[in-house]
């Protein structure tokens, strides 16, 4: 199966869902820290942030909204050596204590989010650390489950997805495609 799997509406109420989830999960928002794993988990980790506060309004979602940069915590850096440091940004009050949620686009292999965890631990001590996606594909080569899941998508290994953002690439959808390149970042 190829095409759009989900679309803007779809997105919206997935993450709506899913700050819920959080919310619930935690007791409310008194501890928590959102880091997005750039580039398309830094929009809906500000999202996240965005509808939190819409539900605790003591939540600032611009304070408590960071992004965790992995790239040298890869473990295929001598495959793509060449690739852009970006910038890791906590909220001023850091890490320690807090409950930090990492939110990424697509869940695969969890080698992205082992790195995130590698980085997660040289940033400072959190009281425990969560996964919120917004795609589970699966095909997980290491033992690492999210904690939100927008949606599960049960895919082929030689299928791709693609996430695409309004913030980076001007539409929100997400695509599944026959593993052909269809262009760009975003496909997992």
């Amino acid at each position: 199966m190829t095409g759009t799997i989900l679309g803007a509406p779809d997105i919206s109420r997935a993450l709506t869902r899913i700050a819920h989830e959080i919310l619930e999960r935690n007791g409310g928002a008194d501890k928590l820290v959102l880091l997005g794993i750039p580039t398309r988990g830094l929009p809906l980790a500000h999202r996240l942030a965005a509808r939190i506060s819409d539900v605790e309004p003591t939540f600032d979602a611009t304070a408590r909204c960071g992004s965790l940069d992995i790239t040298m915590y890869r473990d295929d850096l001598s495959k793509h050596p060449t690739r852009n440091i970006g910038t890791t940004t906590l909220p001023s009050a850091g890490i320690d204590g807090a409950v930090v949620v990492l939110v990424d686009d697509v869940f695969h292999t969890g080698r992205t989010i082992r790195a995130a965890l590698d980085a997660v631990k040289d940033e400072g001590r959190p009281q425990s650390v969560q996964l919120a996606v917004l795609v589970d594909r699966g095909h997980r080569e290491l033992p690492i489950r999210a904690d939100y899941v927008g949606k599960n998508i049960p895919t082929a290994r030689s299928e791709r997805v693609h996430v695409r953002l309004t913030e980076t690439d001007g539409e929100d959808a997400v695509i599944l495609s026959d593993g052909a390149p269809a262009g760009g970042e975003g496909a997992k």
